[in-house]
Parts: C-alpha cells; sequence; structure tokens
C-alpha cells in the first residue's frame, strides 16, 4: 500500500474527494474470470471474480434478464454495512442463490433471508432490478465477504471483544454459528483496519471506495453493458457508497442513495456511535457538508430517500440535507422523497429506486417508455413518500 498510487481522477472537485480519502489507484480495469452461470425466474445470473492486487479476490455476482440482447444500461448494486461482514453482496441476491453444502451453510442462508426480511422487504434488490431489463453487478467491497480479514487469531482488542460476547452467549445458552462469532471479531475489528488504513496514507472508506471503483470499471466491461449509461444504488451504508462514487467516478450517470444522507452537524453528538467509518473518516468535513459532495458529481440524476422514523438519523438532519441539495443541484437534478418506516428498504422504495433508474439510464421509463408496473403498484397500495415539507431551521 506504500508504494501503490493513489486515484487521479478526472475533476478537481473529484480529485480533492480522493485525496481526503486516500483512494488507491485501480491501475487497469481488473480481469474477470467467469465462474458460473445458472438462470431463475427469468433472471440469469453469473458469479464472477476478480483479483486486485492485494488481499483475496473479490466475489461478485452479475444478473441480467434471461435471453437479453444488445447492451443493457448497467448498474452497481451496493451492499449496506449493518455490522455483518461475513457475507457481503449475497444480501442483495435471491435465495439459493449460493446452494448449502454443509449445516454452516444452511444456517448462513436462513440467516440472510432473515436479514433480507428485516431490511429489503424479503426481496432481492438485485434480481428485481434485472428483472426490470437492467444488467446488475453485485460485489463484496472491501473487508466484506470474499474480501474479508481473515479472523481466526484476531488482535489483543477484537479478541477481548470477542470473549465478551462468547461470556454473554453462555449465559444466554446460545450457541453461536461460525458467522456470528465471526461478525462480532468483524465490528470490533473496524477500528484497527480503520487505524491501519490512516497509518497507510488511506482510510477505511478510501479502501472501500478503491473497490468499488474497480467493481464500476467491471461493470463498465461487461458484456451486453452500456458503458455510456451506468448507475448506482444502495441502501444504508450502500447509499453512502453509491454517493461516494458518483462524486469520484465520471462513468456514473444516475445515483440513488437510500437511507443514508444527512448533515455532519446533526450527527454530533448523540447519533455518532450510530454509525461505522464508512462516514466517520478524519478530515472529510472540511470539503463541506455530507450532502454537498453531490455538488462533486457529474451525474446526471439524484435520487435521495429518506425514512422519517430512521433509527439512525435525527429527522432535522434530513430535512436540512434535502434543503441543501435542494438548493445545490439544478431543477431536475435530484428527487428527495420521504417515507414512513424506520431504517429499511422497504418495497415501495425499492420501487421508486427501479422507476427512477429507468426513467434515469433508458432515457423514458423502462425498454417500453413506460413505468414499470411494481411502482404504479406501490402507489396504488398506498405506500407512497410523505409529502415534502420544508427543512427544519433549527438544525
Amino acid at each position: 500500500m506504500r508504494s501503490r498510487p493513489r486515484l487521479v481522477a478526472e475533476s478537481a472537485p473529484a480529485q480533492e474527494l480522493a485525496d481526503a480519502l486516500g483512494v488507491p489507484a485501480v491501475p487497469a480495469p481488473p480481469h474477470a474470470v467467469l465462474e458460473s452461470t445458472e438462470t431463475h425466474d427469468g433472471v440469469t445470473t453469473s458469479r464472477v471474480s476478480w483479483q486486485l492486487g492485494f488481499g483475496p479476490r473479490t466475489r461478485a455476482w452479475f444478473l441480467r434478464p434471461a435471453g437479453a440482447s444488445g447492451r443493457l444500461p448497467g448498474v452497481l448494486a451496493l451492499h449496506c454495512h449493518a455490522g455483518i461482514k461475513s457475507v457481503g453482496a449475497e444480501r442483495l441476491l435471491p435465495a439459493g442463490t449460493s446452494p448449502a453444502t454443509s449445516a454452516a451453510d444452511t444456517a448462513a442462508g436462513q440467516t440472510r433471508t432473515d436479514f433480507q426480511r428485516q431490511f429489503y422487504a424479503g426481496r432481492s434488490f438485485a434480481a428485481g432490478l434485472a428483472s426490470q431489463d437492467f444488467a446488475v453487478l453485485a460485489h463484496d467491497a472491501f473487508s466484506w465477504g470474499s474480501r474479508r480479514f481473515e479472523l481466526g487469531t484476531p488482535p489483543w482488542r477484537t479478541s477481548a471483544v470477542v470473549e465478551g460476547h462468547k461470556a454473554l452467549w453462555r449465559a444466554a445458552g446460545v450457541v453461536p454459528s461460525e458467522a456470528e462469532e465471526y461478525d462480532a471479531a468483524a465490528a470490533a475489528h473496524e477500528d484497527t483496519v480503520a487505524k491501519a488504513a490512516g497509518v497507510l496514507g488511506t482510510s477505511f472508506a478510501g479502501m472501500v471506495a478503491h473497490d468499488d471503483l474497480a467493481a464500476l470499471r467491471v461493470l463498465a466491461g461487461l458484456p451486453g453493458v452500456d458503458p455510456g449509461r451506468l448507475g448506482t444504488a444502495g441502501f444504508s451504508g450502500g447509499g453512502g457508497r453509491s454517493l461516494m462514487l458518483a462524486a469520484l467516478s465520471p462513468l456514473v450517470r444516475a445515483c440513488v442513495v437510500s437511507c443514508m444522507m444527512t448533515t455532519y452537524r446533526s450527527l454530533f453528538p448523540a447519533y455518532l456511535d450510530a454509525h461505522s467509518w464508512l462516514l466517520h473518516t478524519p478530515g472529510l468535513p472540511r470539503l463541506g457538508e455530507f450532502p454537498e459532495l453531490a455538488g462533486r458529481s457529474a451525474a446526471n440524476r439524484f435520487l435521495v430517500q429518506y425514512a422519517l422514523a430512521d433509527e439512525l438519523f435525527p429527522e432535522n438532519g434530513m430535512r436540512d440535507a434535502d434543503a441543501t441539495l435542494r438548493a445545490q443541484l439544478a431543477p431536475g437534478r435530484y428527487t428527495g422523497s420521504f417515507w414512513p418506516g424506520g431504517h429499511a428498504f422497504s418495497a415501495g422504495m425499492q420501487d421508486e429506486a427501479a422507476g427512477f433508474l429507468a426513467e434515469s439510464l433508458f432515457g423514458s421509463g423502462s425498454p417500453s417508455g413506460s413505468v414499470p408496473e411494481s411502482l404504479s403498484a406501490s402507489r396504488s397500495a398506498g405506500a407512497a413518500p410523505v409529502p415534502f415539507r420544508p427543512a427544519s431551521q433549527d438544525g
């Protein structure tokens, strides 16, 4: 890492952000290797992988409508943080995409299913987009899934935290799975990774951005993908990553950020511990407030979704971020929607995101020029966003 060059961005605003994050360069588009392909429910899913020059191979899944011909708009689907690092992009895939070969795999699969029910309305976000004529790539980010750290012998602080968890599990009569033990260790280990990144002149968020930029290049080069029509979309930490990518790369034409928008000042002090090192990069606020990162992007359009009962963000911070974006971006470039409920990517929000991407990347709704039926259905069912109210003035 000490000898690895830093990212050279294509604009001065993007370069300022890359320097603040310490993003390493991606020397060339990684060579993606096709490992397997299967088709279910009208969606063809290919498992691919690539090597980034350090750490284990990145594992990803490429989804597209079965039998598609010609070049499709591409979407990089970005998984959330959630404090679960034993898996990454698999939380965005349909159940059974990675067949179970052991009892541990079966338990992990059930955990992912429960996770999707809690945060993704029981849906596969990636497959949902692919069924609406997008080519979708979902990859494991730095420190998640295939890119996770080996923690068989964790550092001493991480080890102490894990021993504390084990004591609580024993007292409760719980036998944790391997994934649960790993996730407990990885949650504490993120502090160590952030320290190591800082010592090496980068940051935790900068390393994640490096992996995401590489995946975006892979997506742009995959067969059947139109590199001139690329979008990014993510929920929670994935939404923050979507915004960072849009600010760093001119390849991104449309950006969806769900449940990951606020102002830095609204987080201090009560909400700081609700977030990870993905948001808290030392020195980054010197570039401006978090929503102002959108102004560094060349993307044509942004959709930002807010959950009014989000446990991780105060409402005044979300309202102020919305006001900042409306003031900063030209009319028609920004859409903000407020939804009822807590920190989750609801079915209605996913439908809105798909419709927004279709309008942005197909040029006129879906390939047929109409709004996807799923979006119309969510409106008629009452799963609509809360009407906009002016931003608070006390933030």
